[in-house]
């Protein structure tokens, strides 16, 4: 028998990342990215490259499981807690698509400020005319500002790209201010709301900030102002956010990530014209994909050499994980 390491991923991977995983060890992909397709051919696994939810079954199940490795930063699709009370590590990949997701943010504000989802609607189905009449009520991003709920790593090139490309003042809610760039005011969650132009939802998913932005939230926010959403779905109520822009007290939306994933048919956001919605896509491009595999692949070949993570996530379990293997 072979005593090459079974490495499952959830994804089909960037190919240059699969041919350095296969040199590493026997290579499997999930069929689909479906829950019941990476339950059902995920056994055996030993390691488990992460770009869709793992259910704690699959962790409980394989006893032979050495570590899940996050083709990404957020680590709300692996059960840490379970996997840690298994002995199995669980590694990231933090910081290999914030310049992609900052594009993003960049992309979608200037986006809202000039309208374009409803010019373009407008230019299509109702004339040149009409489309054209959304410019009136454009408005430049230079010189705005730019509110930050979260400064880590995509926050930061947010920041860097909103002041020095645009010359936008940036304020900032972070649990962490005191590691804030120069040039970023630390600011309370309240005043953030009030006087944020654009602002950008770039925090992890926690007990704090599930729903911190709801409908009286909302309501503290500039007339006009515009929101973008790249952190997860739940920090936000999203029946009040369609709300807030369906009676025009907001500008716009940009939201790339939903509280369930892909977002239902009969979802209000839908009805919504002055958004912009896309596909929990923010972070991907095919230069993000290669530096996040890339550093899969890196974390991989460390775990199976029998070397902590660089990105360990749980490393208070590495007793644990060693007696397993010993």
């Amino acid at each position: 028998m072979s005593d090459r390491k079974i490495i499952f991923s959830t994804h089909v991977l960037h190919p240059e990342v699969s041919q350095a995983l296969e040199a590493l060890g026997e290579y499997r992909v999930a069929s689909a990215p479906t829950p019941s397709a990476i339950l059902e051919q995920s056994v055996g696994a030993e390691i488990i490259v992460v770009r869709a939810k793992i259910a704690p079954e699959i962790i409980t199940r394989e006893t032979g499981l050495m570590a899940c490795v996050r083709h990404g930063a957020g680590l709300d699709m692996i059960p840490v807690d379970v996997a840690s009370e298994a002995g199995v590590l669980v590694a990231n990949v933090p910081g290999a698509n914030a310049v992609t997701v900052a594009e993003h943010v960049l992309w979608s504000s200037l986006a809202l400020l000039r309208n374009n989802p409803m010019v373009n609607t407008d230019l299509r189905l109702n004339g040149w005319e009409t489309g054209r009449a959304h410019s009136n009520q454009g408005r430049e991003l230079s010189g705005r500002t730019v509110g930050l709920l979260g400064a880590g790593n995509v926050g930061k090139q947010v920041a860097n790209m909103a002041r020095h490309g645009f010359g936008c003042k940036v304020i900032s809610q972070t649990r962490s201010p005191a590691n804030l760039p120069d040039g970023i005011e630390a600011v309370s969650l309240d005043t953030l709301l009030a006087r944020s132009d654009v602002l950008v939802l770039c925090c992890p998913l926690t007990d704090e900030t599930r729903g911190i932005i709801d409908a009286n939230a909302l309501a503290k926010m500039k007339q006009g102002a515009v929101l973008i959403n790249v952190a997860r779905g739940p920090v936000t109520d999203e029946a009040a956010l369609a709300e807030a822009l369906l009676a025009g007290h907001l500008g716009g939306a940009a939201v790339d990530v939903f509280a369930e994933q892909p977002l239902p048919h009969d979802h209000p956001f839908w009805g919504v014209p002055n958004m912009i919605l896309t596909p929990h896509m923010a972070g991907i491009t095919e230069e993000s994909m290669l530096r996040m595999g890339q550093g899969v692949v890196h974390e991989t070949a460390r775990i199976l050499s029998g070397e902590q993570p660089d990105n360990f996530c749980n490393p208070e379990i590495w007793g644990k994980f060693l007696a397993r293997f010993s």
